[in-house]
């Protein structure tokens, strides 16, 4: 029974984070072609492949074609994921707002972008990143299966990977010592403890 209450709570969240997406994405008009232009290839595929890894679940819970690879956790592990699923909606909507007009799907700056130092920014330099990897982490706790409940994980991890780095050096290159300034100040997927 609560593993039904967890995969339904799955579905809700899942749900509220698309419109997340789906409404800055249309209230900021992001151009899905410009992501292949401009990120190229490999990017392209693990971020369809991001898409793919939080429908698996869906697959999971209405077939029976990946049971073989179910797990159980106890039902504690449920409620943290619960918790934490919350937390990461929370910062995934905190971060497109507070971004406002300045947020791209694309690594591109604008003439008119500004360094977004206030909100969730003031503690953590891309929350974004950090909504994902609790996204993934909350994936696990909810839908026990080893591919389905795994699979955000192993693809934010490269998606990761291949953008925070660029990222970082385009902020840099446009805002210089503030930027440096900044970094100092915060974490990068995590509030930094100590300043």
């Amino acid at each position: 029974m609560l593993n039904n209450l967890f995969q339904v709570y799955y579905l809700i969240c899942l749900i509220m984070g698309s419109f997340i997406r789906v409404w800055y994405g249309r209230k900021y008009r992001q151009d899905r072609k410009a992501i292949f232009r401009e990120e190229g290839f490999a990017y392209a595929l693990l971020a369809s492949l991001w898409g793919v890894a939080i429908l698996i679940p869906i697959v999971h819970m209405f077939t029976r074609w990946l049971s073989f690879a179910d797990y159980d956790l106890p039902a504690w592990a449920g409620w943290i994921g619960i918790a934490i699923f919350t937390i990461a909606l929370w910062l995934l909507w905190r971060s497109h707002a507070d971004l406002g007009q300045n947020w791209r799907m694309t690594t591109e700056l604008r003439e008119e972008h500004t360094l977004i130092t206030g909100g969730i920014f003031q503690h953590i330099r891309h929350p974004m990143y950090s909504a994902h990897w609790l996204w993934g982490i909350a994936q696990a706790l909810l839908i026990h299966n080893w591919i389905a409940g795994l699979a955000s994980l192993v693809i934010i991890i490269p998606i990761y990977v291949l953008r925070v780095r660029r990222e970082e050096h385009m902020m840099l290159e446009q805002f210089g010592d503030e930027y440096r300034t900044y970094m100092s100040q915060t974490g990068r997927i995590f509030p930094r403890i100590l300043r």
